[in-house]
């Protein structure tokens, strides 16, 4: 299979073997909820009656005070006492192991390339860092929606696409299944494909 680039109309071969994959819902939306897990904090915590600083002296005796017996004044029924079912810190993260992680990518990539949602380019380069000329480099591939792959990218586009919501770089080494699935189209350059050809065998 071949693939032709945007700028410089040169066929790239592609290797069938992970361009050519039949889609696989369920493993790509493993590889997708284990990454949405990963952005969960879960930070949420509250403090037992064992927590809860100071209560280590009975506040009276057992018996002829007329109150009702206490053993520490962190109770959950004491005001400043511990949380009686108390939520505590959690991970949401699930593993998924390196085989299947890119097996999931590789599906995506073969499904985009299907769809006909990937491009290939042979370099992204703006003249000035200005959105303007991001926009007119974008129009001129007739692309208004894309997440945009590089080996590496310079502070001029960077600076240029930043306050684009509809247009993202990243870097491969940062890719993962949900970012490719985020975007209409995804738009990568000769470099960047063969990076992820050596990653993804």
């Amino acid at each position: 299979m071949n693939i032709i680039t945007k700028d410089t109309n040169q066929e790239i071969a592609l290797n069938p073997a992970l361009f050519e994959r039949e889609y696989n819902e369920g493993l790509v939306h493993q590889s997708v909820t284990t990454i949405l897990n990963a952005y969960r904090s879960g930070n949420s915590a509250q403090k037992t009656r064992s927590e809860v600083r100071g209560g280590g002296r009975k506040p009276w005796n057992q018996k002829g005070s007329g109150r009702a017996r206490a053993g520490t004044i962190r109770s959950p029924l004491w005001r400043s006492g511990g949380v009686t079912f108390a939520s505590k810190k959690r991970s949401y993260t699930q593993k998924i192991n390196k085989k299947m992680y890119k097996a999931a990518i590789s599906v995506i990539f073969s499904e985009l390339l299907r769809q006909g949602r990937l491009h290939v380019v042979e370099s992204i380069q703006c003249d000035e860092p200005k959105t303007k000329a991001f926009l007119k480099l974008m129009n001129g591939y007739n692309i208004n929606e894309a997440l945009i792959l590089v080996h590496d990218f310079g502070e001029t586009e960077y600076l240029a696409s930043r306050n684009l919501t509809q247009f993202d770089i990243c870097d491969i080494e940062f890719m993962d299944p949900y970012s490719l699935l985020r975007f209409e189209n995804v738009v990568i350059t000769a470099e960047a494909l063969k990076q992820v050809e050596e990653l993804l065998q």
